[in-house]
Order: C-alpha cells, then structure tokens, then sequence
C-alpha cells in the first residue's frame, strides 16, 4: 500500500494535469494551488463545468466544419466560434479560488515569446550537464540560473516553487516533451533530480 504522503502528491499532480487540459498557464496553476481560498472539490467541479463548456465549444465546431463540408463554402455560422461562456465562467471560477502575490505579479510582468525563449534556452544549456551528477555544483549553478530567471521575467520563485516545478517538468507529459526537445532527450528528469537536489541543499 502506498503511503499517505505519496497518494496525496499523485492526487495534486492528477488536479494540476486537469488545469493543462485547460490550457491554464504554470504559474496561474501554482497560484490556484497554493492560494488560502483553494478548495479541491470546489476547483474539481469548476474544471468539470469548464470541460462541459469546452466539450460544447468543440461539439459545435465539428458541427460547422460538418455543414461546410455538405453545404459548401455558402455556409456560414460564426457563433460556433463563441467561447465566451468557458472564458466568463474561468474567470468567475479564479475568483471563487483566489488571487495569490504571484499570479498578481505574472500578470503585472505579462511576459511574451521572449521570455519563453529565454527558458528554453537555459533547459538547453542545462541539457548539456546531463552527463554530469544533478547534485553537483555545475547542475546547482544552471538551476540557480534557472531559479533567477523564472524570478526576472515571470513571477518570484521560491525554493516552494522551484520544487513545485522541478516535480511538474518531470511529471508532466508536455512539459517533458518540451524541455526534452530543447535541451535533448532525458533533459527533463536531469532537470528535475537537479532542482531537487538544489532545494535541498538550501
């Protein structure tokens, strides 16, 4: 039998899966998390409703492409592209969750491709110590690297969250791909030990 600890963990990492489905951004995932306001049945239920509303977006999508397809290009229905509900109701649903001093300081910095690209290239840089231990100090300098560039450009990373995210680049399926294909295969789960080893330490 898995131990308590180890349950709840896969619980959180379940929830936090449900939010990517939703295309919710890492560090609004983090602040819903760790925000006093959080509730898991609550937040549970708002992404059930939100995938119902996404379900019906797409379900009339396939109906639109379906007519254009049989009526031609005569065929016009520009309501299909109306996500208005899903986005009214996300909105309604992060208040009920709560704003955290992070997310707040995401949204004041609103950082673009840029600064996503200057994270890749830091999981490519650390890509190249993946044949060097992830204890050792070359990995915990690329990780402070890391740690003081989320801090710059996206929002401040505590020790809390960098661990939060070292779990996540791991854990994540997409997250995975992602920093596997900018630094090379096994970069994630390097990148992942790495931080772990650096929080701690600290």
């Amino acid at each position: 039998m898995r131990d308590t600890g180890f349950t709840t963990e896969l619980a959180r990492l379940q929830v936090i899966l449900l939010f990517r489905e939703l295309e919710f951004p890492l560090a609004e995932i983090k602040s819903i998390l760790d925000s006093p306001a959080y509730d898991r049945r609550t937040a549970l239920n708002d992404q059930r409703e939100l995938l119902k509303l996404r379900q019906a977006h797409i379900a009339r999508l396939i109906d639109l492409t379906e007519n254009i397809l049989n009526k031609g290009d005569s065929f016009m229905d520009f309501n299909a592209f109306d996500d208005s509900k899903e986005k009214e109701y996300a909105e309604e649903a992060k208040k009920r969750w709560g704003e955290t001093a992070a997310w707040r300081e995401f949204e004041e910095k609103k950082p673009g491709k840029d600064a996503a690209d200057g994270l890749l290239a830091i999981f490519a840089e650390l890509g190249k110590l993946r044949g060097l231990p992830a204890d050792g100090p070359e990995a915990g300098k690329g990780v402070l690297r890391l740690k003081n560039y989320i801090t710059d450009n996206f929002y401040e990373c505590t020790d809390v969250i960098l661990a939060g995210l070292g779990e996540m680049y791991a854990a994540d399926p997409r997250f995975k791909a992602s920093i596997d294909k900018a630094g090379g295969e096994g970069t994630a789960e390097f990148v992942s030990k790495a931080i772990a080893a650096f929080c701690k330490k600290s």
